[in-house]
């Protein structure tokens, strides 16, 4: 699984320029790997990040960062829409979010709808955290003023441990991805956020100037022609 999801950040943020990269959550994972962008950090409460700080409260201006990479971040978040909120205030207008999560409609979804709330919190990670749907992601993207422009699912195969059974089960990746793509067991999506222009509205005395200049009278010679006109005759 982990090797599918830094394959799919790797396409999804190799292509973005600009200044600043953001990574937050797993700071001992570099989802930003194949990103250009000179200065790269993570912010997290892990040991291992370059800025000690919670997500939810990032301590950076606005519009400061050109993109932004939350792998998992969602699902360990205690308010998951704060979390966006705070992303959307540090990007900069046109600037790039990929997100990736744990798809509540999939075989893992599935065990962990089966699991009890005590043993999720035993069995750690993903299984304690809280699966955020792909529907959900998209209308809270949308309401942040985010378009997506990319996204795909991935793992098919249900969560073993089994080596042995994993190979056995591996035809599920290429069935899974033709016949029922959105039932994969993670998500990656990426998002441009978009600021739309202002309109510059003229004032209404600018407009009534400029159209009492356009009925302005011509001036005229003693003969009644206009003096334009005479001039252009003498040349």
């Amino acid at each position: 699984m982990l090797a599918w999801e830094l394959a799919q950040f790797a396409a999804a943020t190799e292509d973005v320029f600009g200044f600043r990269a953001l990574q937050a959550g797993l700071p001992g994972i570099d989802f930003l790997a194949a990103n250009r962008i000179p200065f790269r950090f993570t912010v997290a409460l892990e040991p291992g990040a370059t800025l000690a700080a919670d997500p939810q409260q990032l301590p950076l201006a606005d519009k400061s960062v050109d993109l932004i990479a939350l792998p998992h971040a969602l699902e360990a978040a205690g308010d998951p829409h704060l979390l966006l909120r705070e992303a959307e205030r540090v990007l900069r207008p046109e600037g790039q979010i990929v997100i990736s999560g744990f798809n509540p409609l999939s075989l893992w979804g599935l065990r962990q709808a089966l699991m009890r709330a005590p043993r999720r919190r035993l069995a750690g990670a993903p299984w304690d955290g809280r699966f955020v749907g792909l529907l959900r992601l998209k209308e809270w993207l949308k309401l942040l003023g985010f378009e997506l422009n990319g996204g795909c699912f991935g793992c098919y195969a249900p969560p073993l441990a089994s080596g042995a059974w994993l190979r056995r089960l591996a035809f599920l990746e290429k069935a899974g991805a033709r016949w029922w793509p959105v039932l994969g067991g993670v998500y990656v999506v990426r998002a441009v956020k978009r600021v739309h222009g202002m309109r510059v509205i003229t004032p209404a005395w600018r407009q009534e100037r400029a159209r009492r200049r356009a009925l302005a009278a011509m001036p005229h010679s003693r003969n009644g022609e206009p003096q334009g006109t005479r001039r252009s005759r003498d040349a």
